[in-house]
């Protein structure tokens, strides 16, 4: 399946630094205990802009997903239907991440399963994260 390949942006740079590293790191506030995910410049609980990161383990589960049929990125077009999953973090259950879970059939999501952190490289020194089904 084709990925996007991601543009780091200031924000974001210290973000996709740990996925070339095959980590996953989400910010952390140094003034309350949010932890948050994309990345912003501000707390979205408490507004300081005191953040850091924060490795975390790479667990979740499925909360939800829906299927693109009709998708407008050129890249994506040949990989239609596929599968957009949404994965709860299992350290920060208010964390969600996008998933296509490798492997896993059309429609054939099972809500609440368990999934791990992968990397797939997309260009030549760039990775990007996904999610697969824990076995």
């Amino acid at each position: 399946m084709s990925k996007l390949i991601p543009i780091p942006d200031e924000l974001s740079q210290p973000f996709w630094d740990a996925i070339n590293e095959r980590r996953l790191i989400v910010q952390q506030c140094a003034d309350c205990p949010t932890l948050q995910y994309p990345p912003r410049p501000t707390c979205q609980d408490c507004g300081s802009g005191t953040l850091g990161w924060k490795e975390v383990e790479g667990k979740g589960h499925i909360l939800s997903f829906f299927v693109v049929y009709d998708g407008r990125y050129q890249v994506r077009i040949p990989d239609q239907p596929y599968n957009v999953a949404i994965v709860t973090l299992d350290e920060e259950p208010l964390i969600n991440f996008y998933a296509n879970l490798p492997g896993t059939p059309v429609k054939e999501v099972p809500i609440g399963a368990p999934v791990e952190l992968i990397f797939e490289e997309v260009a030549p020194g760039q990775l990007i994260h996904d999610w697969k089904l824990v076995e």
